[in-house]
This record gives C-alpha cells, structure tokens and sequence, in this order.
C-alpha cells in the first residue's frame, strides 16, 4: 500500500498544511489538526469489491486510514458484530434497530482497539520506542495491550479512583499504570506536558490526529454491514466529543468515493452522563463554546471527560445534521445496562447504558424517527465496570441440594412468571 493516500496534515480552523509528523495543533491559532488525504487516489484504488476480498478486520479500509504501508499494530482489530436488536427495539418501540457491539473488540473489549491500532502503528513509523495516553480507562488497557504486543515501552496514566477492572486491564500488560490526583482534565494536561519533555509518542496528544481517524473504521463497518446505506439515525456516547465525528466523517467519505447507495441523510445524536454533559448542555442550550464541568460525577467514568477536545466540533455536528444530544442520571444508566443485557445478551459498560438510555429518552421526545433506522454504539465491555451493578441486581438464590428444593422454588416463582407472561 503507497502512504501517497494521505497528504499530511491540516488545520480544522484555518486550513494550514503540515507534513505527516506528531503535532497536534496549529502553529499559528492553536486549532486542532486532522489527516488530509488525497481522495482522487483512493477512489482509483479502493471499491466495493476491493474491500470485500479483504480480511474482516478495520485495515480492509486501509486507504483510508492514516498508516503508509503494512500495519504493524492491531492486525486483528475490528469488523465486530452488528446486531439487528429486535428485541431490544420492541422495548424501545421502534421497528429498525442495531447494536454496534465493540463490547467485543479485540484486544480489549472497547472501541479504543481502533484508535490505537493507527496510533501505534504510525507511532512505529515514526521511530518512537515509549508511547502512552491519558486515559479513563478503556484507552489505557487497549494502548498496555498492543503496546506489549508491539513491544514498546508504555506509560498509561489515568485519574485516581477509576474501576478496577480497567485499573487491572491495563497493569496485567506491563505498562507502567500511574493514577493522578484529580480529574481527567488533570491527567491529560500532564501528558502533554511529559510528551513534549520526553518525546515520547501519546496515542491522544501528539499523536491525536492519527489516533483519531481510526474511530472512522467504525463508521465504515456499519455501512457496509447495512448493506452499503448509511442509517437514519446514530446514537454515539461522548466523552472527548471525537468518536460521533468520525463515524460521521466515515459515511461521507464512502458517499464521496461513490461506495454508498444513496446520500447520507443520517443524523447523529450524542449521549452523555448527567453528572458530566458538556457537550449535551451546548446543544441544548445552543451556545457558541463549551462549558467545561469541572467535577464530574457518574458512575459512567469513561466519559467523565469535563473539558472535551473535540466538543466544539461535536456539537456542531450535531446541529448541522438534524440530531440532539441528551443525558441521563446513574440509576438511568444501570436500568439501560440491565435492558440490553436482558433483551440482547449484551453486557456493555457504563457508557452502553448511557448510550441506550439517551436512545430511549430520545425515540420518546419524538426526537428518533421509530419507524427509521436506528444504530446505537456500544464502546465497552460491561466486565470492565462492574462495580456500578453492585448492590443494583439480584443475588444468586441458594438452596439445598435437593430436587424438593427446587420444585418448591419453582413453584414459588410461577406467579411472578405468569404474570410476566400474560
């Protein structure tokens, strides 16, 4: 594969140039670069039939992802399950409805294999042995994993206080794992301190505009799993506001290359926790700036995120496509967890049950078409969060070991079944 597919690096705000290198911001107002990428030279190269033949993993979209040559980082990342949730959708009273279930993302269980995998493999490529990240949780097991596989040094560094079994799904590889007093906000200042002081390669600072793009390969799976349609309507959790963007950026990419039937006509809905809703409040109060929330608090800590990078150009996005955002409190969250876990076989994290609640309040708003198409996108593997279910579900009944015993539990249940059946 010729690395010609991406041109270098631009600014979103003024439009600047850079060569493909780690930078993260504009020399001259500070806006956010993104990968530039000459789209005449993928469409000579990349159809329908291309990608087809290829390994169902995210690299069968290869031209459009920000690596020059062969990947040497996440292989096997991507082209996870997209679900037609019909039980789910007669809970939720809509006809079309699909689970995006990045639960099961390989290595880590969570839609940031993706975005390491591009960010490492570029890390790779330009020559550098130490990366790491701020994280608040499914970022720092997914760069400890791959960072092993690809053996590099990796310091992961997340806010004091996170799930256990995020803070043990980042330790088990290796990494050195340090938490920091304060927010997340404080953690990732720090690291773009560290990284310019030691050069080394943070996946989400600057290395981001890489990182990124690999969000975009979500958004391409679910097209081409839709039959080569983008859907009516996306529901995405926000955190730093970046993932609902690139989905979106991915199903225009595909109509620009002539690979989609029809137009995208999607409108793109947000979700976030009451307890830190940055972006949400923008939306709904349709202001100009985001206000950062300075102490979040909810249970869903992947998304606790106050002072989101890309919440401008979320909440834009949201407006210019027709959708909303919305936010729901804890025991919202946990009810939405137990809801798919109970109609769809899905234990997702905190941040699925953000994702299906936001869903829920919205088709009741009126604001979700229910007789449109409907993706909602899973991040995270509820194994990861366990302690928010804590004390909120039934504990196992304990008999004897005797059939009497269980007949007469059975028999003291059959009112309870037949009533739910009726």
């Amino acid at each position: 594969m010729s690395g010609s597919y991406v041109s270098g690096l631009k600014c979103r705000l003024c439009g600047k140039h850079y060569p493909k290198e780690a930078l993260n911001f504009c020399t001259d107002d500070f806006g956010p670069l993104e990968v530039a990428y000459n789209y005449d030279m993928v469409a000579a190269a990349l159809s329908r039939g291309a990608i087809e033949a290829r390994p169902r993993t995210m690299w069968r979209y290869r031209e459009l992802l920000p690596v020059d040559g062969e990947p040497t980082v996440g292989r096997h990342v991507g082209c996870t399950p997209l679900i037609r949730a019909d039980r789910l959708a007669r809970a939720l009273g809509v006809s079309e409805l699909y689970i995006k279930n990045d639960a099961v993302n390989h290595p880590s269980l969570s839609f940031k294999d993706r975005v390491v995998a591009v960010a490492l493999s570029k890390a790779v490529e330009l020559g550098f042995q130490t990366v790491g990240c701020a994280s608040t949780g499914n970022l720092a097991g997914s760069v400890a994993a791959n960072a092993a596989a690809a053996g590099l040094d990796a310091y992961v560094l997340i806010p004091d206080g996170l799930e256990q079994g995020k803070v043990l799904g980042a330790t088990i590889y290796g990494a050195k794992v340090i938490a920091i007093e304060g927010t997340y906000d404080h953690v990732n200042r720090l690291c773009s301190q560290i990284a310019f002081r030691f050069g080394w390669g943070f996946v989400n600072v600057n290395l981001r505009p890489f990182y990124a793009e690999g969000s975009k390969s979500m958004g391409f799976e679910i097209a081409e799993d839709l039959g080569w349609r983008a859907p009516d309507h996306v529901v995405a959790p926000m955190a730093g506001g970046s993932l609902i963007g690139k989905i979106y950026k991915a199903f225009k990419e595909f109509e620009q290359l002539g690979l989609l039937d029809g137009p995208v006509t999607a409108r793109m809905f947000g979700a976030q926790a009451t307890g830190c809703n940055p972006i949400t409040n923008t939306v709904k109060t349709a202001a100009t700036k985001v206000k950062p929330v300075r102490n979040p608090d909810t249970i869903a800590k992947s998304l606790a995120i106050g002072d989101p990078a890309d919440g401008f150009f979320a909440s834009q996005l949201i407006r210019q496509t027709g959708g909303w955002s919305e936010d729901v409190d804890d025991d919202a969250i946990v009810d939405a967890m137990r809801l798919l876990a109970e109609t769809e076989g899905v234990w997702a994290e905190t941040a699925g049950g953000v994702t299906v609640a936001v869903a829920q309040k919205l088709i009741e708003q009126g604001k979700i078409d229910r007789n449109g198409s409907t993706v909602l996108c899973i991040t995270g593997n509820g194994l990861k969060t366990q302690e928010a279910l804590i004390g909120k579900i039934a504990r196992p009944v304990v008999i004897k070991p005797t059939m009497e015993a269980f007949e007469a539990l059975v028999e003291a249940e059959a009112p309870a079944l037949a009533a739910a059946g009726a």
